[in-house]
């Protein structure tokens, strides 16, 4: 079996929503980025026993959290001794906004993993993109590169689409699939 873990910061619940869920789909640990941008005791240690690492933030004025930044700047111990090289990585993110420059951060995502020698694994839906097409169905925000969630302005973690939380289920599942078959 492989070993997933995802590493996320959350300012107001959302994203620690979105990471249950894709951490539920890849049966998955989680590691919480704090306040402060630092893991938990233990959390590097996680990281570089890891199979797959997907990492998740809040989409905040077009980019990561800056306590998602300060992690992974941290990450460059990691990166100079090529610990995360050849692991599996991907990311989510969320925002107020139904577009809200989620892309930007997914590619920040993108671009820390591709410093690490990782290699990035895409969302692999098809988009609800047809005059059907429901505010809960999934994939319904089309993201290719990874999980991508909507979440009212004005609304609480329990307001989430039921969509998103599925499509970022499926995403944690499907990195785990894929994680199993090159570990196989």
């Amino acid at each position: 079996m492989s070993r997933v873990v995802v590493v996320y910061h959350s300012g107001y619940g959302h994203t620690q929503r979105m990471a249950q869920a894709v951490a539920q789909g890849a049966n998955a640990e989680l590691i919480a980025i704090d306040a402060e941008g630092n893991l938990p005791a233990g959390g590097w240690e996680q990281l570089e026993a890891a199979d797959a690492i997907v990492f998740g933030s809040p989409t905040y004025m077009a980019n990561v959290s800056w306590q998602f930044k300060k992690f992974a700047d941290a990450s460059s111990k990691p990166w100079f001794a090529q610990k995360w090289k050849d692991k599996l990585a991907g990311g989510f993110t969320n925002s107020a906004g139904m577009n809200g420059d989620k892309q930007n951060v997914l590619l920040a995502m993108f671009s820390l993993a591709m410093q690490h020698g990782m290699v990035w694994v895409g969302q692999g839906l098809m988009p609800a993109n047809t005059k059907a097409a429901q505010r809960d169905d999934v994939n319904y925000l089309v993201s290719y590169a990874g999980a991508i969630a909507q979440s009212p302005s004005d609304g609480g973690a329990q307001d989430m689409s039921a969509g998103d939380l599925e499509t970022a289920r499926l995403y944690g599942q499907r990195v785990a699939e894929v994680a199993a078959r090159l570990k196989g």
